[in-house]
């Protein structure tokens, strides 16, 4: 038996690895175990239609009946299922910030939830045991559904302050990666009656622009809101369930310092839970104990957080890529939600780039050791026994915690990589650390691999 997810859906190289017949195979996976209507949409990826029409035969060859919603932010799939009553799970057609050669299939479950890893195994078991297609006369019907992207911008719209938003008169610029959100997060910027300047809106498979919506992605961006004089800037990643933004004076808001100002103004209204991976900034807890609050962490990963906020009632989570979660609305990372409610936030609480300067200051550093698959228990183990004698958190990997920091350091769950991040309210202290660790890891696996 194999494995063909990994921690965000399956992903590969469309034509290479993401072929029609692979995708076929995996659609009638899908069906197989999910057993009733499954709603299928995509992000803009040039490939999208050769992959979907391939999973939806699938689907169908299973029996089974899709509705195809066209090209949606995967946020904006996840809600459509969530509030059809008749739909078993849904399957997403994208690479998010994969390079636009990539492409692959995130699977949803019934409730909107990204798919857990024991429904993400059922699919794989029923993809290596082949099973033969239904008969002809019982095979699923396929048909389309226009008005998902209409219902999930007015959802959004219908959690907001919109009144107070208008009222604020905010000029805001976008920068859509040509990706699945050229449509509706721009429709949410126009129901809050923000005047809108777009960037990279054109959903034709090219993002026009490195698809993470990292720093140094985003210069025409930031460039733009401070030459126009925005209010704002809004990027969003190629399925748009992320949401990163840039202050009025083109500064790079970092997703760990957005989900900070954001969680201050959510305690502010609604006292509770946070929820946040382990890798998230301190900036994020201090805000919250700040605002009066109780951190909860967990697993990294959106899934980990999504099912820990069902658990215990949270109010607020989110991870630190600028995925923010918002329970009044769904159980997943939802990034024209997150563009909503930091317009909120603004309009009653003043510039973004005064809420920024107001956050707690942390440095960060992350290096990323080349690690064999087979190696990675063997470094799990060599940490756990150097750092016994120090305060750590296992939650997910080895985190070491000190008096200005932490070091956190986890195998990765997508390449043969071991992954070291320091954080500390000096900069020289993160970046040392992380090298001190860094040098731990490769020492060990230079007289394992040697040896």
């Amino acid at each position: 038996m194999g494995v063909l997810f990994g921690t965000n859906g399956i992903r590969g190289v469309a034509g290479e690895t993401i072929t029609p017949k692979f995708a076929f195979r995996i659609g009638k996976a899908i069906g197989k175990v999910y057993g009733g209507t499954v709603a299928v949409a995509t992000d803009a990826r040039s490939s999208a239609d050769m992959v979907r029409s391939a999973v939806v035969s699938g689907i169908a060859a299973a029996g089974i009946d899709a509705v195809e919603l066209g090209m949606l932010p995967t946020p904006a799939l996840q809600y459509f299922v969530r509030t059809h009553d008749g739909i078993s799970g849904g399957a997403v057609i994208t690479a998010s910030h994969n390079p636009p050669e990539f492409n692959g299939i995130k699977c949803i479950s019934s409730d909107g939830t990204e798919a857990h890893r024991m429904e993400e195994s059922s699919i794989e078991d029923a993809y290596f045991h082949e099973f033969p297609n239904a008969d002809p006369g019982s095979t699923g019907e396929i048909y389309s559904y226009s008005g998902a992207a209409r219902d999930y911008a007015d959802a959004v719209l219908s959690r907001v302050d919109r009144g107070k938003i208008r009222e604020s008169g905010f000029t805001v610029c976008i920068d859509c990666a040509n990706g699945a959100s050229c449509y509706t997060s721009p429709a949410v910027l126009s129901g809050l009656g923000v005047r809108t300047i777009s960037i990279n809106s054109d959903p034709r498979g090219n993002p026009g622009r490195g698809i993470e919506p990292s720093e140094d992605n985003l210069a025409d961006l930031m460039s733009m809101v401070k030459e126009t004089g925005a209010d704002l800037g809004i990027a969003h990643d190629g399925d748009a369930d992320r949401c990163i933004f840039i202050t009025p004076d083109g500064k790079f808001v970092s997703g760990d310092q957005s989900m900070a100002v954001i969680a201050s103004y959510v305690l502010s209204s609604a006292s509770g839970k946070v929820v946040t991976p382990v890798n998230t900034s301190s900036v994020v807890s201090d805000t919250v104990r700040d605002a009066g609050g109780e951190m909860v962490y967990t697993r990294v990963g959106a899934p980990a957080v999504a099912r820990k906020m069902i658990e215990c009632g949270a109010v607020f989570g989110g991870e630190e890529n600028g995925g923010l979660i918002f329970p009044e609305m769904q159980y997943c990372r939802d990034g024209a939600m997150t563009m909503a409610k930091m317009l909120e936030c603004v309009s009653e609480r003043g510039s973004l780039s005064d809420l920024v300067r107001g956050l707690p200051e942390y440095h960060s550093a992350k290096i990323k050791v080349p690690c064999p698959d087979d190696k990675k228990k063997a470094l799990s183990d060599f940490f756990s026994a150097r750092v016994s004698d120090l305060e750590t958190d296992n939650t997910d990997g080895i985190k070491v915690l000190f008096e200005d920091g932490w070091v956190l350091m986890r195998p990765s769950g997508t390449e043969p990589a071991y992954r070291i991040f320091s954080e500390s309210r000096s900069e020289t202290t993160a970046r040392s650390r992380a090298e001190e660790y860094a040098g731990m890891a490769e020492e060990f696996l230079s007289e394992k691999l040697s040896s």
